[in-house]
């Protein structure tokens, strides 16, 4: 089981990006997006639930940040609008085999098992 992200690199301020995920080796109900800048935690950012189809994500980045997957594909996809300083990070994804009843994401990065390799995303000023 392999997770590789890719699409990380140099943005303005206000620019976009879009980070991919692409898992091998089974697929995944949860997959995730953590970011961790220098000398911080690693923090969520957001997530997809494949059954039942939802989202959550970080307050810091609604409205800014947008997952998707292409179940075909078995990737997820992070776009990132309106980009700002503070969202310069190593950006992970995720994915854990837990299962919850209803809507609900676990936050923590304890509570994933399988992690992708990480790609930096910095946005200047």
């Amino acid at each position: 089981v392999q997770l590789q992200a890719s699409g990380g690199g140099l943005a303005q301020v206000g620019g976009s990006l879009r980070l991919s995920c692409a898992a091998s080796g089974r697929t995944f109900n949860v997959m995730a997006w953590f970011q961790q800048a220098p000398g911080k935690e690693r923090e969520f950012v957001g997530a997809m639930s494949r059954s039942p189809d939802f989202t959550r994500y970080a307050d810091s980045v609604k409205g800014r940040f947008t997952i998707s997957r292409d179940n075909a594909n078995n990737t997820m996809y992070l776009q990132m609008n309106s980009l700002k300083p503070e969202d310069t990070a190593v950006y992970y994804c995720a994915a854990t085999t837990i299962s919850y009843s209803g809507y609900y994401i676990n936050k923590s990065p304890s509570r994933y098992g399988y992690w992708g390799q990480g790609t930096l995303v910095t946005v200047s000023s």
